[in-house]
């Protein structure tokens, strides 16, 4: 417990923050944001608490890196494991073998 309370006092810069929502809703495909592979592969995006989890993931792996405060490498760092199950291919991605971690690869900036 003690643990999970010191990762959530971590400090998160502001563009960090938005990074991560940013990386969240670009995986919807009715967003502005989303790109051509989303619209093209993705049937589901991941909802507002995915972005909350790569938020509390990034502070977690900047906190085991020794560091105290994340940035957008440690959003990167976790964001597949955090979107991989949280998105939908479409029939499209499927029959075509687009994988859900290619494209989440494609929305790391």
């Amino acid at each position: 417990m003690f643990y999970q309370d010191l990762v959530r006092r971590i400090p998160i810069p502001d563009k960090v923050l938005e990074y991560a929502v940013k990386m969240a809703v670009k995986t919807r495909a009715n967003s502005e944001h989303a790109p051509d592979v989303v619209k093209k592969y993705l049937a589901w995006g991941a909802g507002p608490r995915a972005s909350q989890f790569l938020v509390l993931g990034a502070k977690c792996h900047a906190a085991i890196r020794g560091r105290y405060s994340p940035d957008m490498e440690d959003v990167n760092a976790v964001a597949t494991a955090i979107l991989r199950h949280r998105v939908i291919r479409n029939y499209k991605a499927e029959a075509e073998g687009i994988s859900v971690e290619s494209i989440i690869d494609q929305l790391k900036e």
